[in-house]
Parts: structure tokens; C-alpha cells; sequence
């Protein structure tokens, strides 16, 4: 499956609940966000889906995913670094 770009919300949390994982971020770097699968990491911390969304969008992150049933295959990127929208697939 190819790479899918998304910065809508619902498609993202939609993905994440899918796949059970919860919104986080490392502790003491509040704009550094991560989908935790399972027991967060002791240097994690737990955030509500609101502060997740409140700072991917100030960072002007997308979400990298793969939308193959049960893939965890994802990542946080700068929005420069998406591919051109003619090359995303859906999502978008």
C-alpha cells in the first residue's frame, strides 16, 4: 500500500482509535507529538485528541500513513515534506 498524507482530524483519529493508540507527547517538549501504541514510555505523556490537533496545527504537521487494515505504519511530518497533492492519495 502506498503512502497516504492527511492533516484531517477525523481521518487521523479515525486511523489512530482503529488501531488503538492514543494521543502523546514527550515530556517536556510539548511540540514533539506521538501516537503511543500500548503502555506509553516512561518519558511520554498522555494528551487529550484537543491538544494533540491544537499542536500538529501549529506545527503544520501531516500525518504519513499506510491505510492497510492493522498496518501501525505512520509518522508525524513537516507539511513540506508531503508529497506534491497530484502524488497523496486520499485523505488529503
Amino acid at each position: 500500500m502506498a503512502r497516504q498524507f492527511t492533516k484531517d482530524h477525523a481521518v487521523i483519529t479515525a486511523w489512530a482509535v482503529e488501531r488503538g493508540a492514543t494521543p502523546a507527547r514527550v515530556r517536556g517538549a510539548p511540540g514533539v507529538l506521538r501516537l503511543a501504541f500500548g503502555p506509553l514510555p516512561p518519558n511520554w505523556q498522555a494528551i487529550s485528541w484537543e491538544e494533540f490537533f491544537a499542536a500538529f496545527d501549529a506545527a503544520g504537521l501531516v500525518f504519513m500513513y499506510e491505510s492497510s487494515p492493522g498496518s501501525r505504519i505512520c509518522k508525524l511530518i513537516h507539511a513540506e515534506l508531503a508529497e506534491p497533492e497530484g502524488n497523496a492519495g486520499a485523505g488529503r
